[in-house]
Protein backbone atom coordinates (compact mmCIF):
# COMPACT_ATOMS: atom_id res chain seq x y z
CA UNK A 1 0.00 0.00 0.00
CA UNK A 2 1.12 3.67 -0.90
CA UNK A 3 0.56 6.28 1.32
CA UNK A 4 1.83 10.43 1.97
CA UNK A 5 3.67 11.29 4.52
CA UNK A 6 3.91 14.87 5.43
CA UNK A 7 7.75 16.30 5.83
CA UNK A 8 7.66 19.88 6.99
CA UNK A 9 10.38 22.23 6.52
CA UNK A 10 11.77 25.20 7.76
CA UNK A 11 15.29 26.20 7.14
CA UNK A 12 16.85 22.51 7.26
CA UNK A 13 19.95 21.78 4.22
CA UNK A 14 17.29 18.66 3.78
CA UNK A 15 14.80 19.75 2.38
CA UNK A 16 13.80 19.28 -1.68
CA UNK A 17 16.03 21.62 -4.06
CA UNK A 18 14.28 23.05 -7.65
CA UNK A 19 16.42 23.63 -10.15
CA UNK A 20 14.79 25.76 -13.12
CA UNK A 21 16.96 27.31 -16.30
CA UNK A 22 15.89 29.38 -19.38
CA UNK A 23 17.88 29.39 -22.19
CA UNK A 24 17.28 30.88 -25.93
CA UNK A 25 17.69 28.66 -28.47
CA UNK A 26 21.03 29.55 -31.49
CA UNK A 27 19.25 30.20 -34.77
CA UNK A 28 19.58 26.93 -36.75
CA UNK A 29 20.81 24.54 -34.07
CA UNK A 30 17.42 23.52 -32.65
CA UNK A 31 18.03 20.04 -34.06
CA UNK A 32 22.09 19.80 -32.53
CA UNK A 33 20.02 20.79 -29.25
CA UNK A 34 17.77 18.03 -29.21
CA UNK A 35 20.18 15.52 -29.52
CA UNK A 36 22.80 16.58 -27.13
CA UNK A 37 19.87 17.21 -24.56
CA UNK A 38 18.53 14.08 -24.83
CA UNK A 39 22.40 12.24 -24.48
CA UNK A 40 22.51 14.42 -21.36
CA UNK A 41 19.15 13.58 -19.69
CA UNK A 42 20.01 9.80 -20.66
CA UNK A 43 23.58 10.16 -18.71
CA UNK A 44 21.62 11.94 -15.77
CA UNK A 45 18.81 9.12 -15.27
CA UNK A 46 22.11 6.33 -15.71
CA UNK A 47 24.25 7.90 -13.25
CA UNK A 48 21.67 10.26 -11.03
CA UNK A 49 19.74 7.83 -8.77
CA UNK A 50 18.48 10.53 -6.44
CA UNK A 51 17.89 12.97 -8.49
CA UNK A 52 13.92 13.31 -8.35
CA UNK A 53 12.97 14.58 -11.72
CA UNK A 54 14.85 16.02 -14.67
CA UNK A 55 12.88 17.47 -17.67
CA UNK A 56 13.29 19.67 -20.79
CA UNK A 57 10.93 22.21 -22.22
CA UNK A 58 10.61 23.81 -25.95
CA UNK A 59 8.45 26.52 -26.22
CA UNK A 60 6.19 25.85 -29.30
CA UNK A 61 8.70 27.87 -31.66
CA UNK A 62 11.83 25.97 -30.55
CA UNK A 63 13.55 29.20 -29.65
CA UNK A 64 13.39 28.84 -26.28
CA UNK A 65 14.26 25.71 -23.56
CA UNK A 66 13.47 25.61 -19.71
CA UNK A 67 15.45 22.94 -17.83
CA UNK A 68 13.85 22.12 -14.76
CA UNK A 69 15.42 19.16 -12.39
CA UNK A 70 13.79 18.75 -8.48
CA UNK A 71 16.51 17.22 -5.93
CA UNK A 72 15.86 15.59 -3.02
CA UNK A 73 18.30 17.90 -1.36
CA UNK A 74 21.13 20.28 -1.96
CA UNK A 75 23.75 17.72 -1.86
CA UNK A 76 21.89 15.97 -5.04
CA UNK A 77 22.28 19.46 -6.62
CA UNK A 78 26.46 19.61 -5.78
CA UNK A 79 26.23 16.05 -7.43
CA UNK A 80 24.65 16.74 -10.31
CA UNK A 81 27.06 20.01 -10.91
CA UNK A 82 29.91 17.45 -10.28
CA UNK A 83 29.11 14.47 -12.37
CA UNK A 84 26.86 16.49 -15.43
CA UNK A 85 29.01 19.60 -15.25
CA UNK A 86 31.60 18.47 -17.88
CA UNK A 87 28.51 18.03 -20.04
CA UNK A 88 27.72 21.55 -20.08
CA UNK A 89 30.61 22.67 -22.16
CA UNK A 90 28.71 20.85 -25.21
CA UNK A 91 25.97 23.38 -25.18
CA UNK A 92 28.22 26.54 -25.40
CA UNK A 93 27.43 26.73 -29.16
CA UNK A 94 23.67 25.73 -29.15
CA UNK A 95 21.87 27.85 -26.76
CA UNK A 96 22.57 31.14 -24.29
CA UNK A 97 21.62 31.05 -20.81
CA UNK A 98 20.01 33.55 -19.37
CA UNK A 99 18.41 32.36 -16.00
CA UNK A 100 18.64 30.12 -13.25
CA UNK A 101 16.68 30.15 -10.37
CA UNK A 102 16.93 27.88 -7.34
CA UNK A 103 13.97 27.42 -5.28
CA UNK A 104 15.87 26.17 -2.08
CA UNK A 105 19.01 26.63 -0.27
CA UNK A 106 21.65 25.40 -2.37
CA UNK A 107 25.21 25.34 -1.52
CA UNK A 108 27.72 27.97 -1.60
CA UNK A 109 29.90 25.55 -3.94
CA UNK A 110 26.63 25.11 -5.90
CA UNK A 111 25.83 28.73 -6.55
CA UNK A 112 29.82 28.80 -7.80
CA UNK A 113 29.49 26.49 -10.29
CA UNK A 114 26.16 27.10 -11.21
CA UNK A 115 27.58 30.94 -11.83
CA UNK A 116 30.47 29.57 -13.82
CA UNK A 117 27.82 27.93 -15.65
CA UNK A 118 26.16 31.20 -16.23
CA UNK A 119 29.82 32.60 -17.28
CA UNK A 120 30.16 30.10 -19.91
CA UNK A 121 27.07 30.02 -21.37
CA UNK A 122 25.38 33.51 -20.93
CA UNK A 123 24.69 35.85 -19.07
CA UNK A 124 22.76 36.92 -15.86
CA UNK A 125 22.84 35.82 -12.39
CA UNK A 126 21.54 32.82 -10.55
CA UNK A 127 18.34 33.76 -8.23
CA UNK A 128 17.69 32.04 -5.15
CA UNK A 129 14.01 31.65 -3.81
CA UNK A 130 14.36 30.76 -0.24
CA UNK A 131 11.49 28.63 1.48
CA UNK A 132 9.11 30.86 3.28
CA UNK A 133 6.37 28.04 4.52
CA UNK A 134 5.00 24.46 2.81
CA UNK A 135 5.70 20.97 2.82
CA UNK A 136 6.50 18.08 0.73
CA UNK A 137 4.37 14.71 0.24
CA UNK A 138 7.00 12.02 0.46
CA UNK A 139 5.72 8.65 -0.78
CA UNK A 140 6.55 5.83 1.56
CA UNK A 141 5.63 2.37 0.47
CA UNK A 142 4.65 -0.46 2.92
Amino acid sequence: MTYYRRVQFGGDMSQPLVYVDTSEVRPGKLMQLKATIKELAEFVEENEPGLISYSVYLDESGDRMSVVHVHSDPASLDYHLDVAGPFFQRFKDLVTLSSIHIYGEPSDTALDQLREKLRMLGAGDVIVHAPHVGYVRAVAQT
